[in-house]
């Protein structure tokens, strides 16, 4: 049963929160909410973000936990405008529901760069409201958490406040104005003090007040300050409970074998080796695979590398040569996708100081916990805990599968060992349902070996990045002509979740033409190329591949202009935010200092608004090269967490190093090559440097920070390499090249 179910099951009191219109959504002009799911759910809650029993406060959080450390933020914005102390604090993931919607999400697609504040651009970011709420999309990722909560969850604090204080001015016969909060009660003039729980259900009976006024950042005790993350002791301990954690009377155990030619049919397989297994209970076909059920993992997984099968080939090139001559040949006319910046007259650029081409692989995810399920048809109602990033695609999707409607399908969305955008696809929901569907009354908890779940990835996309720049005698960029290619993310994920996918797909050209740089003629051009294997939402996404290219070029530009490569940087840079990043970097790595032996490469991009600066540090041993320290500096806005940010910086900078030393995914005959992190290595922890992180407040819009560490980092690294040995390598992995310590 799901902990929301539990809870349902005792008292439950009051909820206070930001569905209710008017000012909890800032520009948000639609007064009718969607249902509370709480209260759906059987819980005597008015609105969906806070719960109070017995017990105490419970603060339901609409976005995963994925070891980002995000539930702890969310809830931070609610308890601090209840006065609700950190150790009395406890956070449930909300179930799939339209209200938990996610409108930041939207933002992003808005055609102005971040450091664009005009008056149109923020009415632009303001109306993507609307579609926002019409989609209804539950979803973790883009970096948009914080920037979607920030103000309807303090709300959503400042509402339950508020009606708490009403109640227990009514109980005691005075006005609220002269009574205070602290430490989760309310105080009266005569000290008397009145616990949240014991006024809940007074609360609960009236009406719910207008938002107040917000907390102003001055009087701030939790938020602006690293607080002790509410997940960490769990994880510490072993106690926290994962999809593959569930265990449920008469359970069984299951794993999938899928055609590693990926997407395609699967037309036969002899099972009879397979079923003459100890242990082995059922096999069932899934159309592109079967499900291998027993009584352990481990017999299930045994049991399914005995069967043979007739797998129908891929319709995609066979090798990685041929798919990145697929890429190649889409830079025609008819391959533009979209041209999103073009500044100045690019025609001026007939003699190139530089003309190059960079390339990126495909790469996995590779997430620390394999993909797995639990599920559970009992009847008629078919529940799946899972580690999920879109729970209400997931259950939309399950139903689908199984013919089931949607109210008889629970999705418990479980704590996650990584997510990186790999957990907002839905197979593995739909696996676990397929197969719980064929046992009703039989819980499977559906696991995937490491080998299946590396073969059996939605990739980041392959890559090519053609650039062509011109510098005037001074020094400076004249022009700069950027195009990339690669195919379409959006239409590859589309065909499998069902969303909308007209027009250019902005993720191609994602972080290359939002740049500031002020360079008089400056043309970003994104190509798609046709259709290949599986591609799906990688940390940082597009940034990923485009800030690598963007980034090595300016660096290339800089030696030629035989300037230094942050004095170049900021030559060309006016917005004050991006300067502050860059000049923060410089002042933590010691950049003007000469150190012997060893060369820093610098990189900068704004992503996800987010205007992020690098610095890596690389040395040359007997070994092999080594990377002997690293620095960022980031511009957040506003920084609720200081501590969580840094890690967040820490673990997207190793995200992106890892890549480029060895992040490769190849085919061969149609099927992925790798099969595990032996041959998909990311970086080990003696190889991993001291990474320090500054943090940055501009004011302004708060900005997302899961991802905008990982883009710099690779051309960082690459730009290190090349100041300390004289090589630049313009593909990655630098494995190819580079030996690394």
């Amino acid at each position: 049963m799901s902990r929301l179910g539990t809870i349902a099951r005792r008292t439950f009191l009051i909820g206070a929160a930001a569905i209710v219109g008017g000012a909890a959504f800032g520009t948000w002009r639609y007064r009718t909410p969607y249902a509370n799911p709480i209260a759906a759910n059987g819980i005597g809650a008015i609105t969906p973000y806070v719960l109070i029993d017995a017990s105490g406060v419970t603060i339901i959080t609409p976005r995963a936990e994925m070891g980002q450390g995000i539930q702890s933020t969310l809830a931070a914005l609610v308890a601090e405008e209840m006065d609700l102390p950190w150790d009395q604090v406890r956070v449930l993931h909300g179930p799939p529901a339209k209200a938990y919607y996610n409108a930041a999400m939207f933002a992003e697609a808005v055609p102005f760069a971040p450091t664009d504040e005009s008056w149109l651009a923020e009415t632009m970011r303001d109306v993507m409201a609307v579609p926002a709420k019409f989609l209804a999309l539950q979803i973790t990722g883009g970096s948009t958490s914080i920037p979607d909560a920030y103000e309807k969850m303090r709300a959503a604090g400042a509402v339950a406040r508020v009606a708490l204080l009403q109640a227990a001015a009514t109980r005691l016969g005075v006005t609220a104005n002269t009574l205070k909060t602290e430490g989760g009660a309310v105080i009266a003039p005569d000290g008397t003090r009145l616990p949240y729980t014991d006024l809940a259900v007074d609360a609960a009976s009236a009406d719910l007040p207008d938002v107040p006024p917000l907390k102003a950042r001055a009087d701030w005790q939790l938020l602006g300050k690293t607080l002790p993350r509410i997940d960490i002791p769990a994880k510490s301990t072993g106690t926290a409970t994962f999809a593959g954690d569930i265990r449920l009377p008469g359970m069984r155990f299951a794993t999938v074998k899928m055609n590693p030619h990926l997407g395609a049919a699967m037309n036969g397989y002899d099972d009879t080796a397979a079923k003459a297994m100890p242990g082995v209970e059922k096999i069932i076909p899934l159309g592109n695979g079967v499900a291998v059920v027993a009584n352990t993992t481990w017999a299930a997984f045994q049991a399914a590398e005995a069967i043979t099968f007739d797998w129908a080939p891929a319709a995609y090139p066979a090798s990685s040569a041929d798919l990145k001559a697929q890429i190649t040949a889409a830079f025609t006319d008819d391959g533009l996708d979209a041209t999103p910046r073009d500044d100045g007259d690019i025609s001026t650029l007939t003699t190139p100081a530089l003309e190059v081409e960079y390339s990126v692989p495909h790469l996995a995810h590779a997430t620390m916990e394999p993909m797995q399920a639990t599920a559970h048809l009992d009847n008629g109602k078919l529940t799946i805990w899972v580690g999920t990033q879109a729970p209400g695609l997931a259950r939309s999707a399950v139903a689908t599968a199984t013919n089931l409607p949607s109210d008889s399908v629970e999705i418990i969305t479980t704590t996650m060992g990584g997510g990186f955008g790999r957990r907002a696809e839905v197979d593995a929901s739909v696996y676990a349902a397929q197969v719980a569907a064929a046992m009703p009354g039989t819980p499977v908890l559906v696991t995937w070996s490491r080998e299946e779940d590396m073969t059996h990835d939605m990739y980041r996309p392959m890559a090519i990045g053609r650039i062509r720049a011109g510098l005037t005698e001074d020094g400076q960029i004249s022009a700069f002509d950027f195009s990339t290619a690669a195919p379409s993310i959006m239409a590859s994920l589309s065909g499998r979740l069902g969303l909308p996918a007209a027009g250019p797909d902005a993720t191609l050209a994602q972080a290359a033409w939002e740049q500031p740089y002020t360079f008089p003629a400056y043309r970003i051009r994104a190509y798609r190329a046709a259709p290949g294997v599986p591609l799906g939402f990688w940390r940082s996404v597009g940034a990923s591949q485009n800030t690598f290219f963007h980034e090595s070029a300016v660096d290339e530009l800089a030696r030629l202009a035989k300037l230094d490569p942050l004095e170049f940087r900021l030559r060309h840079i006016t917005h004050d935010p991006s300067r502050k990043v860059l000049e923060a970097v410089a002042d933590m790595s010691g950049w003007a200092t000469p150190r012997p032996g060893r060369a820093l490469g610098l990189a900068f991009a704004i992503s996800f608004g987010t205007p992020t600066a690098e610095v890596v540090e690389v040395e040359d041993t007997p070994d092999g090269i080594r990377i002997t320290g690293a620095w960022a500096a980031v511009d957040v806005g506003v920084a609720l967490d200081p501590g969580n940010i840094a890690a967040q910086v820490s673990g997207a900078m190793v995200f992106g190093l890892s890549a480029a030393m060895r992040g490769e995914i190849t085919f061969a005959e149609g099927r992925v090559e790798q099969q595990n992190l032996f041959d998909y290595e990311p970086m080990r922890l003696s190889q991993c440097p001291d990474i320090q992180v500054r943090v940055l407040e501009s004011g302004g819009h708060i900005r997302g920070i899961g991802e905008p560490g990982t883009p710099p980092a690779a051309p960082a690294l690459a730009n290190a390499i090349f100041a300390l040995t004289g090589q630049r390598h313009r593909d990655l992995p630098l494995s190819r090249a580079v030996t690394f310590a």
